[in-house]
């Protein structure tokens, strides 16, 4: 179902509600979103379907991941030499794992301990990965002790920074993390999300700067072309242009996170146009964003691209 045009300029979009799925099967929470090669769209999601695969109409094509259920939070897809894999963050689990697209284990990374900064690997609760150029592998622990993790694309830990604080390098919930192309040298961006701001460092995990204009509550991040893609978890999705400068807000909902029972409003308080609780948000190859949201049926828009 199509609710208006969102956006301004060369970014407008088409609201509209997506995704069928069979008999039998319903959404959890939705915390992921990716887009593989052939343009089919991966879901993650807390239910004992907790990867959902549909083709690029919406129509669903399969599901696995029931070890998922409890803890599916952030999803990273990329195309390597060796194929295409997903990455699985874990809140239950305590874990990051790669899996093919089918779901078949790669490897799995843990608490890592020798880093000298927990006492327990329940302390470890990532929530998000990014995944450097060099095929290096980043893991923010945003609901865990707020650290950054470095590892080798073989899954051998490098380095660990960060850690719980508002000063420059430190953080409050490092909720997302991307690698950002855009300029002269790769940069790692963190949704610093209880800092209400995004944080900049270099691959080796020196503090550059802040973006804190035109943030509500950053929860991660796509990139194409020149600009980035925020969802904002108290009711909107933000684009911010090369020089992170506001380009538009979609489907904002002004104090929507203040009301009862959020962010699991009835559905006739749910208002098409609008957003709750945008948690994953990713641009597909034609330029549609697809819109995942922190909700416990799950919620899942395409703001289609208009002309």
């Amino acid at each position: 179902m199509s609710h208006g045009i969102l956006g301004t300029g060369e970014h407008c979009y088409r609201w509209t509600l997506w995704g069928t799925l069979p008999r039998g099967i319903q959404l959890g929470y939705t915390h992921g979103v990716c887009e593989d090669a052939m343009g089919r769209i991966f879901i993650h999601n807390m239910s004992e379907h907790a990867v959902v695969l549909f083709d690029p109409e919406g129509e669903y094509l399969a599901s696995w991941g029931g070890d998922f259920a409890r803890g599916a939070h952030g999803m990273q897809y990329r195309l390597e030499e060796e194929g295409e894999f997903l990455y699985l963050a874990d809140i239950a689990r305590h874990i990051v794992v790669k899996t093919t697209l089918t779901g078949e284990v790669v490897w799995t990374i843990e608490c890592p301990m020798n880093a000298g900064v927990y006492t327990a690997p329940e302390e470890f609760v990532p929530t998000n990965v990014a995944i450097a150029p060099n095929g290096d592998i980043y893991i923010a622990d945003g609901y865990g002790r707020s650290y950054i993790h470095q590892y080798t694309a073989r899954a051998e830990y490098v380095r660990t920074w960060g850690g719980e604080g508002e000063e420059p390098g430190k953080m409050r919930c490092p909720h997302g993390i991307w690698v950002d192309t855009r300029g002269e040298r790769p940069l790692l961006v963190v949704a610093d999300r209880a800092n209400v701001r995004l944080q900049y460092f270099t691959l080796e995990g020196e503090h550059v700067g802040f973006v804190a204009n035109d943030l509500l509550h950053p929860c991660h991040f796509d990139q194409r072309g020149a600009d980035l893609l925020v969802p904002d978890l108290h009711g909107r999705v933000t684009i911010l242009d090369r020089h992170n400068r506001l380009v538009t807000h979609l489907g904002e909902d002004p104090g929507v996170e203040a009301r009862p029972g959020y962010p699991n409003l009835p559905r006739d308080q749910r208002i098409p146009g609008k957003f709750i609780s945008p948690h994953a948000a990713i641009w597909d190859h034609q330029g549609n964003i697809y819109v995942v949201e922190w909700i416990e049926d799950g919620r899942i828009t395409k703001l289609v691209r208009q002309p």
